[in-house]
């Protein structure tokens, strides 16, 4: 059943055994897995069926800290989130993101990967993809994996998902025993003396509002949406729910994204192989990528960053049209469904071309253009949690009273540290094998430069729109603000679904963890639900249940 508060034939009152708040990745994966005719869930969603200015306007906040996106940019409030405009790429985090390192405060997850490996399982079947195995997916492919030294470095390849509106289809027939209500945005977090959620109260930015009571809450709202809510929506809570040892939206973490370095090949084409852009197997998309072997990491105490290579304008060169093209309608333009289109559209034929053509047509571009371009390192880095680096309510207010976020992201000097050891150890390799060159980039030596962005080199200039921290994941509220299943330390019925969880993030894009996370997740609500007695939907009057029925 989809119900829309927006248009005001919405249930005053609903009741439920689960109510979900955020109808992205997360939230869908939930109510996809727990919904059954007699486990009544309610999906809440602060967006409509496509993009909406007055309600994407919610998103508004002010950085405060290092250079970052708009914020209302930053994230999409519509069914299906910012998956919408999701690359698709996938790939898990590693054995080593998960461990305690010494060298690296703050590190070290509850739980292991072993813990989350057949959750991984699920989450790539689900997306419908090649899981990449713990020794590669070359030998699957049929390709031969760059010959760097295993112990300095790791070659690997990560898959895309293909289906650009995987998401944002309320109607599927998953759904069909969940009721969705759209243009439901929380406003307020009722908590009793337990500090257990009663009910949220919803509204829609056309002036309606319902109240929504349930056994179990999740948020699952996205990592400063998630954080905004238990700031600034728990009304008998001033200092926030989850917040009593000033833990709540610090360890703000990003993958930010950089120009590492020069390749100055002997060989252009074998460079350009090694570590191919687009490869097309069994119907699947990869790209390959290197990252630090764990022994590096571990012996020279650096993170888990990534690079991949790929030729690209010099700095200071005027972008290509194509390129400008494809960013503008991506970050600039309304996302609206038709823009989406029009993106995937051209994104689709730009990765044909060059899946049928590279890198030959590389080779040939660099050659008409040898002065402006080059081959180079595109840094794709993990961030250290940082304290300092923290979402914190602003002063403002948005149109339905709740307060906005001020972002204050801060970088440590580990995360640069980390991408000028990871180009030394390519370049060690790289001269070792006889193949030429590599120079770092300039900025990875400037005492003064904390870190260095590069619009020529990604069309995601500064970092990958992923957000994580803010609500980590511990064993202790010592340390944390979610336990091992993601349940608030301090609430007995709230939980959260959400990268926000991540006690680090690791190089990998967050959104199959997200996914794996939840289906973990959503096996442990399943134990805690059907503990309770179920919670049957309230009778409605007459007119109510025709608004439900005109619904469908």
């Amino acid at each position: 059943m989809i119900l829309d508060l927006g248009t005001g034939n919405v249930p005053k009152q609903i009741d439920a055994d689960l109510c979900i708040v955020g109808g992205g990745v997360a939230g869908q994966m939930l109510a996809e897995v727990l919904s059954t005719p007699t486990r009544d869930v309610v999906l809440v969603e602060s967006g409509g069926r496509d993009f909406d200015p007055s309600v994407q306007s919610l998103a508004h906040g002010h950085n405060v800290g290092m250079p970052y996106y708009d914020l209302d940019e930053a994230r999409l409030r519509l069914f299906g989130g910012t998956a919408a405009i999701w690359g698709g790429r996938c790939a898990e985090l590693d054995k080593i993101d998960f461990e305690k390192r010494d060298y690296l405060p703050h590190s070290g997850w509850p739980i292991s990967k072993a813990d989350l490996v057949p959750y991984y399982r699920k989450a790539f079947d689900r997306l419908g993809l090649k899981q990449p195995r713990a020794e590669g997916l070359w030998s699957d492919i049929g390709r031969t994996p760059p010959p760097f030294d295993p112990a300095k470095l790791d070659s690997n390849l990560w898959v895309f998902d293909e289906m650009g509106e995987r998401f944002t289809n309320p109607d599927r027939e998953c759904f069909s025993h969940s009721r969705i209500l759209l243009n439901a945005t929380v406003t307020d977090i009722d908590v009793n003396v337990q500090n257990a959620v009663q009910h949220v109260r919803v509204e829609s930015v056309t002036g309606h509002c319902a109240k929504i009571s349930a056994k179990v809450f999740v948020l699952a709202a996205g990592t400063i949406e998630t954080v905004r809510l238990l700031m600034g929506a728990v009304g008998n809570r001033p200092d926030g729910l989850g917040n009593d040892r000033d833990l709540l939206g610090r360890f703000f973490m990003e993958h930010p994204h950089a120009r590492g370095g020069e390749f100055i090949p002997n060989n252009l084409a074998k460079t350009l192989l090694a570590l191919p852009r687009a490869i097309r197997h069994g119907g699947n998309r990869y790209a390959a990528y290197l990252r630090p072997a764990d022994i590096v990491q571990k012996k020279k105490g650096i993170l888990n960053s990534s690079i991949s290579i790929a030729p690209r304008l010099r700095e200071g060169e005027k972008m290509e049209l194509f390129r400008s093209a494809t960013s503008k309608l991506k970050h600039e333009l309304p996302s609206s469904r038709f823009w989406r289109s029009s993106y995937h559209g051209l994104k689709k034929m730009a990765v044909k071309g060059l899946e049928l053509t590279d890198p030959w047509s590389s080779i040939l571009n660099m050659k008409l253009n040898r002065d402006k371009m080059g081959v180079f390192a595109v840094v794709r880095a993990e961030q250290a949690p940082n304290p300092d680096s923290r979402i914190m309510l602003g002063n403002g207010t948005d149109r339905l009273g709740t307060r906005q976020v001020a972002l204050n992201w801060q970088l440590s000097e580990i995360d640069k540290h980390s991408v000028k050891v990871l180009m030394d150890t390519v370049g060690s390799e790289y001269r070792r094998l006889g193949w030429g060159d590599v120079t770092a980039s300039s900025w990875l030596s400037e005492t003064s430069t904390r870190w260095k962005s590069d619009p020529l080199i990604s069309s995601h200039p500064i970092g990958g729109y992923h957000h994580m921290g803010g609500t980590r994941m511990s064993d202790s509220p010592c340390t944390g603000v979610v336990d091992k299943n993601c349940r608030l330390h301090e609430s007995p019925n709230l939980y959260v679904a959400s990268s926000s969880v991540f006690p680090t993030g690791g190089w990998a894009n967050p959104t199959v963890t997200i996914v794996a996370l939840s289906l973990r997740l959503a096996e442990h609500l399943r134990a805690v639900l059907d503990e309770r007695p179920v919670r049957r939907t309230q009778k409605m009057d007459t007119q109510s249940q025709v608004i439900a029925q005109q619904s469908f």
